[in-house]
């Protein structure tokens, strides 16, 4: 712990108990009744003088319509590193958790699901990355026409994650043509990295062409929107819980951090600084590097395929959010999600 920071034994219990009030109600706390919540055997006037002391620190403010105290980015971030204690999730949690990450479910699906059970038990936003995906890999190429020059391709990519997509031809083809023209591609793609195997395909394609080329490389064309969107994509759920925070009602607060969810460039980039972490990673205010979220906090885990870390879930929140609960909550979610993850269907 920074010198600055250093406690005696009751002014950790008093700032504990402080936070732990403030995050349960959002309200100033006031000496009287930090002595009630701590249990001490010391006067109020006791009280106020340690709080005074803690402001000094900077860890503790007073609102100008409050004589209570509430803590500040700092007595946070001393809070999480040194005095807080992290409740054990309770069983009902860890299997409501396990059950929405059924592994029947594709990995898409999975994601999604993360991201939605974490927003419910937290009432907090759920955010999910994918911004670490390992290099697409072609499972399965089909073709089926359909009517007026238009014909659907289908694709399994990696696992089980199935897309389609139509694209426009200049003629009609028949079924056989179809079937040749994915049998071609399925030699060159079936098993590769999409990106080495594009390249050879391309290379022999200019070498020699056929009246198929077009269907190719308009599924190459298809290929590549999948891969792109699959390499850096956000999914968010419950962003609507925020709401009910007075510290973020403000319109224009709302309307900035609103304007963060659905252009997700910056989320990203802060999820991205999770990677790193072993385990759950937290970021307070303007620890974020984002201005808009500097009445939030960001706590993340990493979650991972086969050993790789393919990106990051987690919560956000006003900074007053209940750490010891959504601490384990975000953590065992990444857990059994890299599990799902991780299973064969």
């Amino acid at each position: 712990m920074p010198e600055k920071y250093e406690l005696d034994e009751r002014a950790r219990i008093l700032l504990r108990h402080l936070i732990n009030s403030h995050t349960r109600d959002g309200q100033p706390v006031g000496s009287k009744s930090l002595v009630r919540l701590a249990g001490l055997d010391v006067s109020p006037a006791t009280v106020r003088n340690i709080m005074a002391r803690l402001e000094e620190m900077g860890l503790v403010e007073s609102p100008h319509t409050s004589a209570g105290r509430v803590p500040t980015q700092a007595g946070y971030r001393l809070f999480i590193d040194s005095l807080l204690e992290v409740d054990n999730l309770a069983a009902s949690a860890q299997q409501t958790i396990s059950q929405s990450l059924d592994t029947d479910k594709t990995s898409t699906d999975l994601i999604h699901s993360a991201g939605e059970i974490l927003s419910r038990i937290t009432h907090l936003a759920g955010i999910v990355s994918l911004t670490h995906t390992a290099p697409a890999e072609v499972r399965h190429i089909e073709f089926m026409k359909l009517s007026e020059r238009r014909v659907l391709v289908i694709l399994v990519i990696n696992q089980d994650e199935v897309h389609n997509k139509v694209i426009h031809v200049d003629r009609d083809y028949t079924d056989i043509e179809l079937q040749q023209a994915a049998q071609n591609l399925s030699r060159y793609l079936l098993g590769q990295s999409f990106e080495n195997a594009r390249e050879r395909l391309l290379e022999e394609l200019a070498e020699v062409r056929s009246d198929v080329d077009e269907i190719t490389q308009k599924v190459l064309d298809a290929m590549q929107e999948v891969c792109d969107l699959n390499a850096h994509d956000l999914v968010t759920s419950g962003e609507s819980n925020l709401l009910q925070y007075a510290e973020l009602s403000d319109i224009n607060k709302l309307r900035d951090l609103f304007n963060v969810f659905n252009e997700k460039t910056d989320l990203l980039k802060l999820l991205d600084g999770c990677t790193t972490a072993e385990g759950v990673e937290i970021f307070i205010g303007s620890e974020s590097g984002y201005s808009v979220l500097s009445n939030c906090s960001v706590v993340g885990a990493p979650y991972q395929v086969k050993g790789d870390i393919i990106g990051v879930l987690g919560v956000i929140g006003p900074t007053r959010i209940d750490y010891q609960r959504v601490i384990p909550v975000v953590d065992i979610t990444a857990r059994l999600l890299t599990s799902a993850l991780n299973t064969p269907n």
